[in-house]
């Protein structure tokens, strides 16, 4: 049954075209053409982002890690967490004096020693000491992290702020079980005991896994599975969720203000008289740091908003401020699409929005969608280009180059493959848009009815379509040389280069698929490429223009050809480079007469073997345009003196015009 359709008016809401694998992979085709490397073009596409055919944006790293940063701040400019508690701030400051005095005893003791060398010693180091105190931020979070950091020279100065952080960190623990159960502000003797009861089938859990035992999951969630409203399908969730609690509740400590310090610490008094629950929550701490070090611990974010929040809204924001920083390091470590499939896409959706997670969705698929698409492949830990995906930069190519020729021709002003002047060749093939429409009758009525089977009227649908090959009885041999030296980079003439010497491995390929096209790149030596090495290829580190050889070696491919022959030859500079006798490699710049008579000699053997040599010149200045004069004289080929802009239209519309002359001289001498 044919399919139905129905159409609507447009109204600029609806949505033309997903993101597919053809569109991923033209916006992927110029940086292949430069680079050669998708893994390379994945990440900066990864990073830039791109506008998909619908118009719609989709956001790369940078963009969303400047929303991520932003999203950030708009929280810490919104809320206060204010300064610090000032009774931990005296404390602190009663410590650090306390040190003070301790440097300066040491110091003085060590001056009555009698002992230069030690007097020097405990001087350097009380003032190191005392230029890291001086040093030590204003804020509580910061202070805390320096001191954290400090040796201290006093043990007793040490020994209370080892207590202090105790202390502090026993507040964080107990905030923590705050999260897990919504009653603890009026929790009862029997709610403590089951909190500690859990707790210790927690750290139970621990040992056991960490001696290769089963822990008992199920167990456990059946018994306490109340106290996590996340509902954690295994283990590992059920911790990492408790340590994003702790390093949370760790953060807000070290960013507090009086007021939430003092709520904090109210709930604190309540709870830490219990020393099992204490030794319980110690013990919890201690295994999920050593686990999960990587939740940040010691963060703190400075607050300088005016909204005030409670501890509810604190804690939340803190998980989200913590849950900004762990989105923020998997961003900025990601380098395939495919790492970011770990983000959770919820999560960030909560957070940023739904035009970044879709962004980031879209990012994460890239490269299973260009798998799929059978355009890569994965080889040995890298991706590499299939075939088909070096035939499509090839094709992409040759279509942009088409589409930028005069607008007064049909189409994508693509050349006719079949028509006047060639010959059947008694072979069809399936229709394409843009073919001639040489329809074979017999093949296009067989196609139909293996499609609907026996019976009339036939039903024929453009698929069952085939098309009569015809072909050029006159076969062309063509070389394109392709500078490769360090100034066509330099110049920004590398990529129109290549995407022409592609474009033209495309044409040929496809549309001539009789003729022969050989590849040779030169720089200071010259070397032969093959079609699969083409998207890969690069300009050469070093200096040197080395047309000589590049000469010798396009020469060399087409003795082994037939029919008419030809060198393309794409270049920015003038001969510096030429191989001598040995084997060795001359260069000199600028080109000295020795070079110069070296590469025509090589021009005088091509012409002795009926190759003609086009030259196509970038950035021509007077003593290369003198020089190409010469050589065209010589081989009286053509030269063509044009643009990064206007290279593709030279070179793909004088081949056609080269083939169209061909049929032409064929055709009259049929005639006469």
């Amino acid at each position: 049954m044919a399919a139905r359709f129905t159409y609507s008016r447009w109204d600029g809401t609806q949505k033309g075209f997903d993101l597919d694998a053809d569109a991923l992979f033209d916006e992927l085709n110029d940086d292949l053409l430069y680079h050669g490397d998708i893994n390379s073009a994945l990440r900066r596409l990864m990073q830039q982002g791109m506008n998909d055919r619908n118009g719609e944006r989709m956001q790369g790293l940078r963009e969303l890690m400047d929303k991520l940063r932003q999203q950030r701040q708009e929280r810490l400019d919104q809320f206060d967490l204010g300064g610090v508690y000032q009774e931990i701030a005296d404390e602190l400051n009663d410590i650090v004096d306390e040190e003070r005095h301790a440097i300066e005893n040491a110091t003085r003791e060590a001056d009555s020693s009698g002992d230069d060398r030690r007097a020097q010693a405990a001087h350097d180091t009380a003032t190191d000491r005392n230029f890291r105190l001086d040093m030590l931020p204003n804020d509580l979070a910061g202070k805390v992290r320096e001191l954290s950091a400090y040796d201290f020279e006093s043990a007793e100065a040490a020994q209370r702020f080892e207590q202090l952080m105790d202390k502090l960190r026993q507040q964080l623990m107990q905030q923590a079980v705050d999260q897990m159960s919504s009653a603890v502000q009026n929790m009862s003797p029997e709610d403590m005991q089951r909190t500690k009861d859990m707790l210790a089938a927690l750290n139970e859990m621990l040992e056991k896994r960490a001696e290769g035992e089963d822990p008992g999951f199920e167990q456990f969630m059946e018994q306490f599975g109340d106290f996590f409203p996340e509902n954690p399908q295994n283990l590992d969730e059920l911790l990492e969720q408790m340590a994003q609690r702790m390093a949370a509740m760790q953060a807000m400590m070290n960013s507090m203000s009086p007021e939430q310090r003092a709520q904090l610490q109210q709930l604190s008094d309540q709870l830490l008289e219990d020393m099992d629950l204490r030794w319980q929550m110690d013990q919890l701490g201690q295994n999920l740091r050593s686990m999960f070090p990587q939740m940040g611990w010691n963060q703190s974010y400075e607050f300088e908003g005016q909204d005030p929040m409670g501890m509810a809204q604190a804690m939340q924001t803190m998980q989200d401020l913590g849950d900004l920083d762990q989105l923020e390091n998997l961003l900025r470590n990601a380098t395939t699409p495919g790492a970011l499939a770990e983000a959770d896409m919820d999560r960030v959706r909560d957070l940023m929005g739904d035009d970044a997670a879709r962004s980031l969705e879209r990012l994460a698929e890239l490269t299973q969608m260009l798998k799929d698409a059978g355009l890569i492949e994965q080889k040995e830990g890298r991706l590499e280009l299939t075939p088909k995906g070096l035939r499509k930069i090839g094709a992409n190519a040759l279509r942009d180059l088409f589409d930028r020729l005069a607008k007064d021709k049909l189409g994508q002003h693509q050349i006719d493959r079949l028509g006047e002047g060639h010959e059947r060749s008694y072979e069809t093939k399936q229709y394409e848009f843009g073919d001639p429409f040489n329809l074979d009758l017999q093949r296009t009525v067989r196609n139909a009815i293996r499609r609907n089977g026996a019976g009339t009227p036939v039903q024929l649908s453009p698929d069952d379509f085939e098309i009569e090959r015809t072909e050029h009885t006159t076969r062309s041999s063509t070389v394109l040389m392709l500078d490769l030296s360090l100034s066509m980079p330099m110049r920004d003439n590398f990529l129109p280069a290549k995407k022409v010497t592609m474009a033209l491995h495309s044409l040929i390929t496809s549309q001539f698929p009789r003729d022969y096209m050989g590849i040779v790149g030169f720089s200071e030596t010259a070397r032969i490429l093959t079609a699969a090495q083409l998207p890969e290829v690069s300009w050469d580190f070093v200096y040197g223009t080395n047309m000589q050889h590049g000469f010798m070696l396009a020469r060399q491919l087409l003795s082994k050809q037939s029919g008419t022959k030809q060198i393309i030859m794409i270049t920015d500079g003038e001969p510096t480079a030429h191989v001598l006798p040995n084997g060795e490699v001359f260069f000199n710049y600028p080109p000295v007469r020795e070079t110069v008579e070296a590469t025509l000699r090589e021009v005088v053997r091509c012409t002795r073997d009926n190759i003609r040599i086009n030259t196509f010149v970038l950035d021509a200045t007077g003593s290369l345009r003198a020089f190409i004069e010469k050589l065209t004289s010589i081989n009286r080929g053509r030269a063509f003196f044009t643009t990064p802009e206007t290279l593709g239209d030279y070179v793909l519309v004088d081949f056609i015009e080269h083939k169209k002359q061909l049929a032409r001289g064929r055709g009259s001498r049929r005639a006469g």
